[in-house]
C-alpha cells in the first residue's frame, strides 16, 4: 500500500456534492480514503473569469500503481461531467495526484509530485491542514513551508472535513 495525496476542486454545479461524490467514487477495495482536509473556497487563478472553486485534499492508501490511479481519477472526472474545453477553465471536478509515497515520476501524461504544487495556495492550504510536516521528495520542503512561500490568493475555509 502506498500513501497518496489527491487534490479535488470544483466550480460548476453543486460544488460540494461534486467533491463528496468524487470521494465516494474514489473509495474502493484498492483505495482507502484515510482523511480529508477542510474544504476551502478559493478564487480562480490563471483563468480568472470564472466562479470560485471549492477545494480539498485527501490522504489515501492505495494498491493502484500511479498510472492506474490517474486513470481512475480521470474516469471519475468524466463521470461527473468534466469536459476539457478551456485550459484552466471551469470544471465540475478536477482531481490531481499531488504525491504518491516518495515517488518521483516524470512521463508525458503524469508528473508526481505535482509540478505546480508550490505555486498553488488553493492546494497547499488544505494540504498543510492535513499534513503540515509532509515533505516534498525533491525540494524537501514541508507543506507548511511551501504554503508560507506560495503566491497570495484569496481563499477561506468553507466547511470542515468532507468525511
Amino acid at each position: 500500500m502506498k500513501l497518496t495525496y489527491l487534490s479535488l476542486g470544483s466550480n460548476i454545479g453543486d460544488r460540494q456534492n461534486n467533491l463528496t461524490t468524487a470521494i465516494e467514487q474514489l473509495s474502493s477495495a484498492d483505495l482507502h480514503v484515510l482523511r480529508t482536509s477542510p474544504i476551502y473556497e478559493t478564487e480562480p487563478v490563471e483563468y480568472t473569469k470564472q466562479s470560485w472553486f471549492l477545494n480539498l485534499v485527501l490522504e489515501a492508501e492505495t494498491q493502484l500503481f500511479p498510472k492506474q490511479l490517474l486513470q481512475r481519477t480521470q474516469r471519475i472526472e468524466r463521470a461527473l461531467g468534466r469536459v476539457r474545453t478551456v485550459p484552466k477553465g471551469p470544471r465540475t471536478l478536477d482531481i490531481d495526484i499531488l504525491f504518491y509515497g516518495t515517488s518521483v515520476i516524470q512521463t508525458p501524461e503524469l508528473e508526481i509530485p505535482h509540478p505546480r504544487i508550490a505555486e498553488r495556495r488553493f492546494v497547499l492550504a488544505p494540504l498543510a491542514d492535513l499534513a503540515p510536516d509532509l515533505r516534498h521528495p525533491v525540494t524537501h520542503k514541508t507543506a507548511r513551508e511551501m504554503l508560507e512561500a506560495a503566491p497570495r490568493q484569496s481563499l477561506h475555509r468553507f466547511l470542515p472535513s468532507a468525511l
